[in-house]
């Protein structure tokens, strides 16, 4: 079985740009405040839907706040069949401080 690996935002960049998916398990509000461009949000009630739906093979990012969550969370989906799975490291945080211009709000519904 593989491992995550850990990765810095200008690695994450790198990834995106290839057509990774960005998956953020932070709460929906910090969520709906700002998170990378098309990020997905991730929690316990849309977990299996995701897994159920998702390419194995495709490169996965796994975000939260300061890049601590995100590792328990990548080592998850490893042990779920995903094979390709990064944490960003300085999570959110380091993200929206170095690639601003990336980073979104969720509109209220």
């Amino acid at each position: 079985m593989s491992e995550f690996k850990r990765i810095a935002p200008e690695q994450a960049q790198a990834l995106r740009e290839k057509g990774a998916v960005v998956v953020d398990i932070r709460d929906p509000q910090s969520f709906a405040a700002g998170h990378i461009s098309d990020a997905l949000h991730l929690d316990n009630y849309s977990l299996a839907d995701f897994i159920a739906k998702a390419d194995l093979d495709e490169p996965l990012i796994v975000t939260c706040y300061h890049g601590n969550s995100s590792q328990g969370a990548a080592a998850y989906l490893v042990g779920q069949g995903f094979s390709d799975v990064y944490s960003l490291d300085g999570g959110f945080e380091l993200w929206r401080t170095t690639y601003p211009q990336d980073t979104e709000t969720s509109q209220p519904e």
